[in-house]
């Protein structure tokens, strides 16, 4: 649930605090990783480097979750890939020379040392100054009056805490007017000093452009061959279905039709009833070739696009389907069909595995991104993995830079969001 404008102003500060204390832990790993390297000169160091490196990295995964979360800033991971692993020393020591060349190992050492710092004055800074007006308060009630008794001093900002504080009224009100206005300012900053300090750990945590360029072409060469085992996967199926459907039908009706010539001299009532077989078997094949033909790429969608395809889906579905959502314009053929298969699979799943028994279909495109939303009523529970088909998804648009994000409690609902980056046509017109 998004959060409004007043809980993100109450909870920023805090979250600050949280942050500066993940220093604590990262410093703690940071301080071993300083050791493995002071050994790398060593067989010790480099035994101990890549697991050193890998702990470092997962410590800062934290910080990079966080700072997604709680602001509007998004710190990918910014590692350039690792290369495939081989058995032996030769191997290891590919590992290690990879990591050891990975300007973002050295990044993350840097963080480690000087986040610390860096945190206090952005990110912790809110929930200090809220700190330390709680701290004048109770100063004001009573630890001054304690403080001084005792014979101890103190300062609260300009203010001297010594013997007499508690009975001197300007004092005591100064140092209230001191802690409003510190907790005012600590809430009032929190979002701006957490952006601040989002923008620190994107530019030190984040990809640098040689890193986003190796992780482009990782993501490219994946993408890619998922394409191809696909599109070599649909060819064989196109192949199987050509083989054993129709074409088996017509090799038959080339058989019966040889068998009439033969007896239309001989037998002309058996003939006949060969011909009337021989009808229905060219009006399955045709239905069979329909078939094929429309889970190649379907002719509505050719013909009136993507949304009136999603609708001709939910009429032919069993389940109640409804769909809301108009699409100002059309996406090229291969985001259509994409997009279009896709719909499809979810809802071949929700019949299968789901319990539900009303689904809702919502398509938008907005900010250049076409965005669906299949939601059912069902059981929910379901994940990316387990041979619910999910991940075959989202593979499929992943060739487009699509995502898919997924949200199945048990008990339900599901919910399965599409976004696939496009631009659409000019309006469709209306047919007169």
């Amino acid at each position: 649930m998004e959060e409004t404008r007043l809980q993100r102003y109450a909870r920023t500060p805090w979250r600050g605090l949280a942050l500066w204390m993940l220093s604590v832990p990262a410093t703690l790993v940071g301080l071993w990783f300083i050791t493995v390297v002071s050994m790398i000169t060593s067989f010790v160091g480099v035994l101990l480097f890549p697991s050193a490196t890998i702990l470092l990295r997962d410590r800062l995964d934290a910080y990079r979750d966080r700072i997604g979360r709680w602001t509007d800033i998004t710190v990918q991971r910014p590692y350039l890939p690792e290369p495939a692993p081989e058995p032996g020393l030769n191997g290891f020591f590919k590992r290690f020379i990879a990591l050891v060349c990975d300007p973002a190992t050295w990044r993350d050492y840097l963080w480690v040392v000087v986040d610390p710092v860096v945190a206090i004055f952005t990110a912790a800074l809110p929930g200090l100054l809220i700190l330390n007006g709680l701290w004048g308060y109770v100063l004001a009630a009573f630890a001054g009056d304690l403080i001084g008794h005792y014979g101890g001093s103190d300062w609260y900002a300009y203010i001297p805490i010594t013997e007499g504080y508690g009975r001197d009224t300007g004092r005591v009100v100064s140092t209230l007017v001191v802690a409003t206005l510190s907790i005012v300012a600590g809430y009032a900053i929190g979002p701006k000093m957490m952006t601040v300090y989002g923008h620190w750990g994107r530019m030190l945590l984040g990809p640098t452009k040689k890193s986003q360029l190796a992780l482009r072409v990782q993501h490219l060469t994946e993408t890619r061959s998922d394409a191809v085992d696909t599109s070599a996967a649909e060819l064989r199926r196109i192949e199987r279905d050509l083989h054993d459907g129709a074409q088996a039908r017509l090799v038959a009706m080339g058989m019966t039709l040889g068998a009439i010539e033969h007896l239309l001299d001989k037998d002309p009532q058996k003939a006949r009833l060969l011909l009337a077989e021989t009808r229905a078997s060219s009006a399955k094949a045709l239905h069979e070739l329909r078939d094929l033909v429309r889970g190649i790429h379907p002719p509505v969608l050719a013909d009136r696009g993507l949304g009136d395809a999603v609708k001709a889906l939910a009429l032919d579905h069993p389940m109640r389907v409804e769909v809301t959502g108009d699409l100002p314009g059309r996406a090229s053929a291969p985001v259509e069909s994409a997009a279009y298969f896709a719909v499809s699979e979810i809802l071949t799943n929700t019949a299968k595995h789901s319990g539900a028994s009303r689904v809702w279909i919502d398509m938008r495109h907005e900010n250049g991104m076409l965005r669906i939303t299949v939601t059912d009523d069902g059981h929910g529970g379901a994940t990316l993995d387990g041979g619910t088909g999910l991940r075959g998804i989202e593979r499929r648009i992943g060739t487009f830079d699509g995502v898919l994000a997924l949200s199945s409690p048990m008990g339900g609902p599901t919910i399965v969001t599409l976004e696939l980056p496009c631009a659409l046509s000019s309006p469709k017109i209306s047919p007169s």
